[in-house]
């Protein structure tokens, strides 16, 4: 069991505070499904968690008088298109994984999560992964360049271009196809599976719909059917349509490719 985390930072940017210090222990592990998905709804702007296939957390011991704590995690789950493995890694979709979230603290200044940390520490969750799960072949992992913004301006997530990723032994394959993104007033995406959960009742509708009244959706009517309660939510909750370019891919293979 995990001891627990700072609550009160995120891991919205890197500031260049030095780099991680391997004095203050630190040790990436791997995860139970609970810690790893309270942090991660915590502290990732989308405060959501995708469908996890291996969890791996960055421990942090400032010092020897004090308790660890969980200052990062990573989550390697299934993609919502599996067909994105074989395209990138050139191997059957169960070979494949995606790196769905990798967040960490921001540094508080103590120095225990530097500038580095995310290199760091994806090097070692790269590790772990390839020790849990064998058979797999490779992850993908995606950087978005675009920023999102409150009505108010507040910049609530900045555009990546995956710098961790170009330097931690990545091959990039370019942006992936531009689409059309679904987005409420504080800038998170309603994401499709979600959205397909709701429009087609499948298994999961209900969490699903949940969800999209977090994001301020109003609240399904009792007898109210997936699709009309859809139609109704993303008119009368504040959602809006976003034109995106397409994220940049990167990928990290092994075995015989």
């Amino acid at each position: 069991m995990v001891v627990g985390f700072k609550s009160e930072s995120r891991s919205v940017s890197r500031r260049n505070h030095g780099r991680i210090r391997p004095e203050f222990a630190a040790e990436a592990v791997l995860l139970p499904e609970t810690d790893a998905k309270a942090f991660v709804e915590a502290q990732h702007y989308s405060r959501s968690y995708p469908v996890a296939r291996c969890r791996v957390g960055l421990m942090v011991k400032p010092s020897r008088f004090s308790q660890d704590y969980l200052a990062g995690v990573a989550v390697y789950s299934v993609p919502m298109q599996p067909a994105t493995i074989t395209k990138y890694l050139q191997v059957a979709p169960a070979q494949g994984v995606e790196l769905g979230r990798l967040v960490l603290l921001d540094d508080d200044g103590s120095g225990a999560v530097g500038f580095n940390a995310e290199s760091w520490f994806l090097a070692r969750a790269m590790r772990l992964l390839r020790q849990a799960h064998p058979g797999l072949a490779g992850v993908v992992s995606y950087a978005d360049p675009v920023p999102r913004f409150a009505p108010t301006g507040e910049m609530v997530k900045p555009g990546h271009s995956g710098i961790c990723y170009r330097a931690s032994n990545s091959v990039f394959h370019g942006r992936s196809r531009g689409r059309t993104l679904i987005v409420n007033s504080r800038g998170e995406v309603a994401n499709e599976r979600m959205l397909s959960k709701i429009r087609l009742e499948e298994n999961g509708i209900d969490y699903a719909c949940r969800r999209l009244h977090e994001m301020g959706a109003p609240e399904r009517q009792q007898h109210e059917s997936g699709p009309v309660y859809l139609r109704r939510a993303l008119a009368e909750g504040g959602f809006s349509t976003m034109k995106h370019p397409g994220n940049f891919v990167f990928t990290w293979s092994w075995g015989r490719r």
